[in-house]
């Protein structure tokens, strides 16, 4: 039988958090309740030269950590993990997670309540890179990116999926403009754009009255619980992200690319495909 998924309202009140990079520790921004996320939690987990360990229980979330910035190691599940750049690691539910560096590290924490314990894994970005099918161009200009799946069909997970995405200068990307609440939900943080860069993202399930144009920079997040989702950057800049989905149903809607696009661009490709090989 379907589940009834209950869908919050796109309102930039609980569908956008601003700055969520600039705090230490260990941080949460995005949970249900709060924002307008359903099984989704976002936070950041930063530590500066000299800063002590950051030890903490996922009780019951997977989680998975994505290395933004710097380095450091995390120990889990009695194995210790180096991690550079855009580096992930998955890790099962009832874990206990020890965070350390000598310097600068900056982590993205995904996470996600499921009910079974999927494996341990580390994946490499410079692994995905080797990757045609989680590493591609998607689109043409001027909706080229460089598209990076980072937790996706190459791990087992309950809900949670992430990868990278990087635009070209002025390009729109997540388009054609497409949706797949029924299955997912999903949360763009926004990275590696320094000042003055910024972008526009749009959510909506009306094109001719959107109900949210968000202005975007470094360290924000947007969350779109339904509805479209195209953005832009601004000229001279590219709209660089985060992406993170939860999948409704534990398992059975944790598919990447099962998209709706908007029936008025709804011709040709998704620019999705090459994640379906």
């Amino acid at each position: 039988m379907q589940t009834q998924i209950q869908l919050e309202n796109i309102d930039p009140a609980t569908c956008f958090v601003k700055g969520t990079h600039t705090k230490k520790g260990r941080t949460n921004s995005v949970a249900p309740g709060a924002t307008a996320s359903r099984n989704l939690f976002y936070g950041r987990v930063i530590l500066e030269a000299g800063d002590a360990p950051i030890e903490f229980s996922n009780a019951t979330h997977e989680t998975g950590l994505i290395c933004l910035n710097g380095s450091g190691t995390v120990t889990t599940g009695g194995q210790k993990f180096a991690m550079n750049r855009y580096d992930a690691l998955y890790i099962p539910r009832d874990s206990e997670i020890l965070v350390e560096s000598q310097g600068a590290f900056d982590l993205a924490e995904i996470s996600s309540p499921v009910e079974k314990a999927y494996p341990l894994q580390f994946v490499a970005f410079e692994a995905i890179r080797q990757d045609p099918a989680l590493h591609f161009t998607a689109g043409s200009k001027p909706t080229e990116r460089d598209l990076n799946i980072l937790l996706g069909k190459n791990i087992e997970a309950g809900r949670i999926m992430a990868g990278v995405t990087f635009s070209a200068q002025g390009n729109w990307t997540s388009w054609p403009p497409h949706e797949h609440h029924h299955m997912l939900e999903e949360a763009y943080l926004y990275i590696d754009m320094p000042a003055p860069q910024f972008g526009i993202q749009m959510v909506y399930t009306d094109g001719d009255s959107p109900e949210m144009v968000q202005v975007v920079r470094e360290g924000d997040v947007v969350l779109m619980p339904k509805g479209y989702h195209p953005n832009v950057a601004a000229p001279g800049g590219s709209i660089n992200f985060l992406w993170m989905m939860a999948a409704n149903r534990e398992g059975e809607d944790r598919q990447f690319g099962v998209v709706n696009v908007q029936p008025e661009f709804a011709v040709g490709a998704t620019g999705l495909e090459a994640s379906q090989k």
